[in-house]
């Protein structure tokens, strides 16, 4: 089964980008204006986030959101056969973001990002972990589809991406750990996943909204005292993304508890 989805992912991502543009733009319709696929919970979001803004200005975010999602779902498909060369093209290298997380680690400290949901992570991946010249550890949660996951963990480990399942993340980063002890590292999460034990997160106020964030990022940066960057990647025009860090902190311990995380969902808002 696992050649068979290969090779028929492989000959899809061969589509030149007219097409794979084409059929985002279809797949865009189907799922905003015919099935409406959790257009409901979408706009409530919005409603809820934005109440400030006028219904029209809302769905105008919506739309432009279901664009970016089959956008992306066909990107990371095209990704799959896309030459170094051409990946380049699709990435713009923000030198003063690498150079940021590259001296932290060169320094001798561990660089702790907390990065976020963001269209399109698959090209973005490519880009940083190509760009960096240190050790790029990444966090991850598995596709629960075993073919789909053992394909893409492949395509997301091209460039030296060293990737860790969050799934026992404590048993996975401890075996990763080992094999980094003398060096220091750029270790990349998504830190606004949901909780899976809410009564032990920390509980904010983000858009609007009292939202619980996991508390574990931040406790991991105090304790090891790492120096933490917060990042996120954005598109620039339609196939071409960038990547935005920011330092939070050259020394997680010397912040008080709970202010890192607050710090971060401000600058994901």
């Amino acid at each position: 089964m696992y050649h068979l989805v290969n090779a028929l992912l492989y000959l899809l991502s061969l589509l030149p980008w007219f097409v794979i543009y084409a059929l985002s733009d279809l797949l865009y319709v189907l799922a905003y204006h015919v099935f409406g696929y959790r257009k409901r919970v979408v706009l409530d979001n919005l409603n809820r986030a934005f109440p400030e803004m006028t219904e029209r200005a809302r769905i105008s975010i919506a739309k432009r959101f279901y664009h970016n999602f089959t956008d992306t779902l066909l990107e990371s498909i095209k990704v799959i056969s896309m030459s170094d060369r051409e990946l380049d093209r699709h990435f713009n290298v923000n030198e003063e973001s690498v150079s940021l997380i590259s001296g932290i680690v060169r320094s001798g400290r561990t660089c702790q990002i907390h990065a976020m949901h963001n269209f399109n992570w698959e090209i973005v991946n490519h880009g940083v972990s190509n760009a960096l010249d240190i050790p790029f550890l990444a966090v991850y949660m598995p596709l629960k589809n075993k073919v789909l996951e053992k394909i893409f963990r492949r395509i997301r480990s091209r460039y030296g991406t060293v990737l860790v399942p969050a799934t026992a993340f404590k048993q996975n980063f401890e075996q990763v750990e080992k094999e980094y002890s003398k060096t220091a590292y750029a270790l990349a999460l998504v830190a606004d996943q949901s909780p899976g034990k809410p009564h032990e997160a920390w509980w904010l106020n983000f858009f609007n909204t009292p939202t619980d964030f996991i508390p574990g990022p931040e406790r991991a940066a105090r304790e090891r005292k790492l120096s933490v960057v917060f990042g996120h990647f954005y598109k620039i025009r339609r196939g071409c993304y960038t990547f935005d860090a920011m330092l939070a902190t050259e020394d997680a311990s010397t912040t008080e508890p709970g202010e890192l995380t607050l710090s971060y969902a401000r600058y994901v808002e």
